[in-house]
């Protein structure tokens, strides 16, 4: 375990150092463990950092700021949590407001916790299944999404088609969707 650089650590307080971490490997404790977690990111943190190191990989704006939007807007209950703690239940703190009625948001916020504890476990700073696993984990606890039901349009009675196709030629000149039809 590196003490620091000399001169910025002088011999004697490299010495020092050394019999204090002795001390705390002596008590069963791990010194670079504790100093890696004292480094450890919150989840709002970690987010930033794995938005900027994945910069380069989106041309699109709209897309990086979607991203950043959707990290800070809904997750702001695990944001000052260490990501090291996140577990299932914050992530479903996070999720089971918008499940159903803005799932897609919801189905793509979930992708993108997972992305950030990935970065985070890649990292170093949390072990472990990543709460926020599609498969195999919470595709068991949240509801599938529900399918559309909206059916076929009625059709058109032959007998107005003509009035109807009269109406689109009127709207024709300014409105591209009649001119298409």
């Amino acid at each position: 375990m590196g003490l620091g650089a000399y001169p910025a650590v002088s011999l004697g307080a490299a010495r020092k150092l050394a019999v204090d971490l002795r001390e705390v490997v002596a008590g069963g404790r791990d010194p670079l463990v504790e100093r890696q977690k004292s480094s450890e990111p919150v989840f709002a943190d970690c987010a930033a950092m794995f938005l900027d190191s994945m910069e380069g990989q989106w041309s699109n704006e709209k897309h990086r700021a979607q991203w950043r939007m959707t990290l800070d807007t809904y997750c702001r209950a695990i944001s000052g949590k260490l990501v090291s703690q996140i577990d299932t239940e914050d992530v479903l703190k996070v999720l089971t407001p918008i499940w159903q009625e803005k799932h897609e948001t919801a189905s793509r916020l979930r992708g993108r916790i997972e992305r950030v504890l990935d970065y985070a476990r890649a990292r170093g700073w949390r072990a472990g299944e990543n709460p926020a696993l599609w498969r195999g984990h919470l595709k068991s606890i949240l509801p599938a999404r529900q399918k559309l039901k909206r059916g076929h349009h009625a059709d058109m009675p032959y007998s107005v088609v003509p009035a109807f196709f009269g109406s689109l030629e009127a709207h024709a000149p300014e409105a591209m969707a009649a001119r298409a039809l």
